[in-house]
């Protein structure tokens, strides 16, 4: 079984699709400055989830290699096709969802040594900074939503005592 912070993760990342259901490819690509586009943040968090749990936990690059340019913080704005955003964020999550499911409270307390440095935040801290960071965009994306005059959106955290609810390890 899952660590209960991978499931709450999870139930973010579950969360994100939730409140994008139903979006089109013309309203992911609308920017309203200084916020950036809908695809982009899907992007955006997948990219995180890639570098933190692909690249740094486990050396492998070969995944999702458009959210280098994507989703990137700090590059030029982008609007990636909905499309292809929605499949490197599959992908990446097909990807880490094993290093995901292998934590536990011991590895959730270690650090990644990154260019023969250590980390300066433990792996569980990472995750808490994912987390936190799906629920930032979910909002964002979801006030877009609203500028955009889109109506019946979700309104509060779904199904979480059924999906991920408290549980200790």
């Amino acid at each position: 079984m899952p660590h209960p912070l991978v499931d709450q993760m999870r139930f973010a990342r579950s969360e994100l699709k939730r409140a994008l259901d139903g979006i089109t490819e013309a309203d992911a690509a609308r920017r309203f400055e200084p916020m950036n586009s809908i695809g982009w943040m899907i992007c955006h968090v997948a990219g995180q989830e890639r570098r933190y749990w692909l690249l740094r936990a486990q050396g492998i690059t070969d995944v999702a290699t458009e959210l280098d340019e994507w989703g990137a913080y700090g590059k030029p704005a982008s609007t990636p096709p909905l499309a292809g955003a929605w499949k490197a964020f599959d992908e990446v999550a097909l990807a880490v969802d094993p290093f995901l499911n292998s934590l536990d409270d011991a590895k959730l307390g270690e650090f990644f040594e990154i260019n023969g440095r250590k980390h300066g935040e433990s792996i569980g801290t990472m995750l808490l900074r994912v987390i936190y960071h799906y629920w930032f965009h979910i909002g964002e994306a979801t006030a877009i939503r609203q500028i955009l005059g889109h109506t019946k959106l979700p309104e509060f955290v779904g199904d979480i005592g059924i999906e991920a609810p408290f549980r200790s390890e």
